[in-house]
């Protein structure tokens, strides 16, 4: 009786624990497919409140939606980065050029409204729109000419011949192409303000 008893015990206890390990192991598995069913955080824009309580959209790291190439007929093939590439007086490029021949439609790269129509030294004929949602702006400069009744103001769709490509301001008269810039607007920053990302991974789809 000495012997059994402790075997006995020992036995229980064995299968106590067995029991409470099943028992885990499948509230782990519930736990997991239960959480399978819930709604993850985006990283995608989104309006969040302001510590006081004013709704302001915070940008992710890439515009929503499509964005399609905004000169007419060209293929992603035909595109290069040169995001990255150097310029005069120890500039940055911050945008891309889609060379095209001179005249050739330029179009919204995605809805929004023309928030600028601005002629600069540097950029020529430019226009700058905002997308809807306030968070991105597509600025498109050396442009030969707008499009006719293009004002500030107006709405216009994605697609929408927006002006033509050309080679005003310090673009080469004897390589015209549209110079196409994507910025990061923080809440509250205006036309001229914003941070440049590189519109090449976009346009490609990456």
């Amino acid at each position: 009786m000495i012997l059994v008893e402790p075997r006995r015990m020992i036995r229980k206890i064995a299968i106590v624990l067995l029991l409470a390990a099943v028992a885990y192991i499948c509230w782990v598995i519930a736990l997991n497919l239960g959480n399978g069913d819930r709604p993850r955080p985006s990283m995608a824009s989104g309006p969040v409140k302001s510590s006081g309580g004013t709704p302001v959209v915070v940008p992710s790291s890439a515009p929503p939606g499509a964005t399609i190439i905004p000169v007419a007929g060209l293929r992603r093939d035909q595109l290069a980065d040169t995001f990255d590439d150097a310029r005069g007086e120890g500039r940055v490029h911050d945008a891309i050029d889609i060379m095209a021949p001179r005249g050739t439609p330029v179009i919204a790269a995605a809805a929004g409204t023309v928030e600028k129509i601005f002629d600069s030294k540097l950029g020529g004929h430019t226009l700058y729109i905002r997308r809807d949602g306030g968070a991105w702006i597509d600025y498109y400069a050396h442009l030969d000419g707008y499009a006719a009744g293009l004002v500030e103001g107006a709405k216009v769709k994605r697609g929408q011949i927006i002006a033509t490509v050309g080679s005003t301001g310090d673009a080469d008269a004897e390589a015209p192409h549209l110079h196409y810039a994507i910025n990061m607007m923080a809440p509250g920053e205006s036309w001229w303000q914003g941070k440049a990302i590189n519109p090449y991974p976009v346009l490609m789809g990456r």
